[in-house]
């Protein structure tokens, strides 16, 4: 049996928790405008007037929590200075949170004790609310952060906390509510009333370009690694990488953290494109494994059907197509097929995850408008995956090489 001694190594990294996600950095790089106009919005807090709320909205990793983190420390920071200005923020992570009443008791427990803490069942819904306004009532100005906003189901709570003060509910809180969400469409869904009220102010965050995350990972890197730690074109590949995946800084940071460890388990003295290609099918491997353990048969199924094309050269290609191999699997295996409706509901939800690709494309008068699939992984990563299903369907003449390969690895 090896050795599996412990010792300190400190070759590559200086601090290696600069990379991780809960780490705010002193200053932000490549939202300037962004973090310009979310300024602007939270200035009345400051001048100790009602404060705005706030939408802000963007794909996930472009931003807008940590800029929230970003802003409120400085916030707090200077409102410490100002003569009767009792400022508060709570923030709530609403995802698992499905309902207002779920993330109203969320809030009440935050702002009460350990030992007067609510259950999340067993009170009406009015009574919740009584118990969020007389917490509330008791802060100066508090600022009620909904991360994931989108998560919860129906908008009672989004229009009813803009609305506290006018309502009578609380009569000295200045309550200010910052809704954030990584589904674009989501505003789109929203009563007029709620978004009369929760759209006050809104901060739209792109997704970072390759120029742009750069700038992200040339920070992170002078303080999270040793000097000449990392070779010249890790950065740059990370930052094409993370800009390729729809901008997404958490991923190009993920990236490269990845990499260092690499590099730090083979004892390397630098991280170099070697490390960054290993560690990105590392992370695309975890990704794409835990996202297709928790798919049912049937959508399993679609994305094999949907391989074996792929596998052929033969993708992008239609819903209608994909079914016809759906459907020989099926029979092949003695499995009864779903409808075409259903089985397109699940080609929906793989694009979702970003298993796979789909692209409107105009086929002319006889073709009319289809979505074209496709995969979004490597084909071999995709073929490891399915690996159980296809051991109990049968290996596809397409992906048999695949197969082969991936049993011998």
């Amino acid at each position: 049996m090896g050795s599996f001694e412990f010792s300190q190594s400190n070759q590559i990294f200086k601090n290696r928790d600069v990379l991780r996600e809960d780490y705010t950095p002193e200053e932000l790089v490549g939202r300037d405008e962004e973090l310009s106009e979310y300024h602007s919005a939270l200035q009345p807090v400051i001048n100790n007037e009602l404060p705005s709320n706030i939408f802000l909205y963007g794909k996930s990793g472009v931003g807008k929590t940590a800029a929230t983190r970003f802003l409120l420390d400085r916030l707090r920071d200077a409102a410490r200075s100002i003569q009767h200005l009792d400022l508060h923020a709570v923030r709530v992570n609403c995802d698992g949170l499905n309902t207002s009443y779920q993330v109203a008791v969320t809030i009440i427990n935050c702002l009460r004790s350990p030992e007067d803490q609510i259950p999340m069942t067993g009170y009406p819904q009015s009574k919740v609310y009584q118990f969020l306004w007389e917490e509330l009532d008791q802060y100066g100005t508090i600022l009620i952060i909904l991360d994931e906003v989108d998560h919860v189901n129906d908008d009672s709570l989004l229009y009813q906390i803009p609305r506290a003060r006018d309502n009578g509910y609380v009569t000295s809180a200045k309550i200010g509510l910052i809704g954030i969400s990584n589904d674009l469409s989501y505003r789109e869904g929203l009563s007029a009333k709620v978004q009369s009220s929760l759209c006050e102010k809104e901060v739209y965050f792109p997704p970072y370009d390759a120029g742009e995350l750069r700038k992200v990972l040339e920070q992170r890197t002078q303080v999270a690694f040793r000097d000449d730690a990392l070779s010249e074109d890790v950065i740059p590949l990370c930052a094409a990488y993370g800009a390729k995946d729809s901008g997404d800084a958490r991923q190009a940071i993920n990236l490269l953290l990845e990499a260092g460890d690499i590099a730090r388990n083979e004892n390397a003295p630098q991280v170099t494109k070697p490390h960054v290609d290993q560690a990105k099918r590392k992370l695309e491997s975890d990704q794409i494994t835990t996202g297709v353990s928790k798919l049912t048969e049937h959508a399993r199924l679609t994305l094999y059907a949907l391989t074996t094309f792929a596998a052929d050269g033969e993708t992008p290609v239609t819903s209608p197509t994909i079914r016809e191999r759906y459907l020989a699997l099926c029979s092949s295996s003695g499995i009864d097929p779903l409808s075409h409706r259903q089985m397109q509901s699940h080609l929906s939800e793989l694009k979702m995850m970003g298993v796979i690709t789909g692209k409107e494309r105009n086929l002319g008068r006889r073709g009319g408008k289809k979505v074209l699939y496709g995969l979004n992984y490597d084909l071999g990563l995709i073929t490891e995956t399915l690996a159980d299903t296809i051991d109990e369907i049968g290996v596809h003449r397409s992906i048999q090489s695949f197969a082969k390969n991936s049993s011998e690895q």
